[in-house]
């Protein structure tokens, strides 16, 4: 029994020190806004006061534009990762893409609440906000399934829809990034509270595009910095706490607005049969699967997608 308790003892003290080595080596506190402007809120950034929060947000175009173009972003993600279709579509469309809640520069949300009808109500609020009556709403994975559900119980709000790997229907994934599998640990969220392993945040970059070669270093600083921005990670647990997968799902066949459906062929996190799924539940959809890229083409490849775009809203 004197063995085991001292060999026991052993093992801990290893744990202990291991975490420990772990965390000085990956230690990355947080970071205020005011430190992370001066590189990621360049013009044309601005902040805006909606629902308690200073939003961070990106409005280009056109003023004139009677149904602007809202862009939303995924999750872990950020309004820049629609800067290829920003520049593709501004000269003729007004295009508005923001930071959701605890993500990008917003912050975290006052009240602590990060599902989709939370979402959906900042949405509303920043469109209200900028006197938008009627929008083409966009998003991606988690901002897609923000955007079907607005285009759901507020279809006057929105003309057309596109959904870019968007959220809905059980994801069916084939590969998880590491980061997202750690949330689930019991105390691993503490130990991600207060590190942030570079080489984490790019094996999930590098799973969730279709040619892992693209992830720059540039690309993974972004998402390294602004991931340290004040009150992001809390507010990435508690979204993740709070996820309700498939809520909703089995109404998306009532959605009426003409849809557009993007997705990369080789997306490993939410299945391309789930782009098939949308396309025959929502009436005439237009599906355009682009074979060779990930759970994120808009910023693996902002050229293609976009094109689907200009073609969809007869921008060409």
């Amino acid at each position: 029994m004197k063995l085991a308790a001292i060999i026991m003892a052993g093992i801990v003290l290893a744990v202990v020190l291991l975490v420990g080595t772990f965390v000085a080596l990956t230690w990355a506190p947080e970071r205020e806004l005011a430190e992370l402007q001066g590189r990621w809120a360049l013009p044309p950034s601005v902040f805006l006061e909606v629902a308690g929060m200073r939003v961070h947000l990106r409005d280009e175009g056109p003023r004139e534009d009677q149904s602007p173009i809202v862009l939303l972003h995924g999750s872990g993600a950020s309004l820049h990762v629609w800067e290829g279709w920003a520049a593709a579509l501004k000269h003729r469309r007004r295009v508005i893409r923001f930071d959701l809640p605890g993500f990008g520069l917003t912050g975290p949300s006052p009240n602590g609440l990060y599902g989709i009808d939370a979402d959906m109500r900042l949405l509303i609020a920043l469109l209200d906000r900028l006197g938008i009556e009627r929008c083409v709403l966009g998003g991606n994975s988690l901002g897609g399934a923000v955007a079907w559900r607005t285009a759901l119980v507020r279809p006057a709000r929105v003309e057309r829809l596109i959904l870019v790997d968007a959220g809905g229907y059980p994801a069916n994934p084939t590969a998880v990034p590491l980061g997202f599998r750690l949330m689930a640990i019991p105390g691993a969220s503490w130990v991600l509270k207060y590190t942030l392993p570079r080489i984490l945040v790019e094996e999930g970059l590098r799973s969730t595009f279709g040619d892992p070669g693209k992830v720059t270093p540039e690309l993974v600083d972004r998402y390294v910095e602004l991931t340290q921005r004040e009150g992001n990670r809390d507010a990435f647990i508690a979204r993740s706490r709070q996820r309700r997968p498939g809520t909703f799902a089995d109404r998306i066949g009532e959605l009426r607005v003409p849809t557009l459906i993007i997705w990369g062929g080789r997306d490993r996190l939410m299945s391309p049969d789930n782009a098939r799924r949308f396309h025959a539940d929502i009436p005439g959809s237009t599906l355009v699967v682009l074979d060779d890229l990930g759970h994120q083409p808009e910023e693996e490849d902002p050229a293609r997608t976009v094109a689907a775009v200009k073609s969809f809203l007869d921008l060409e």
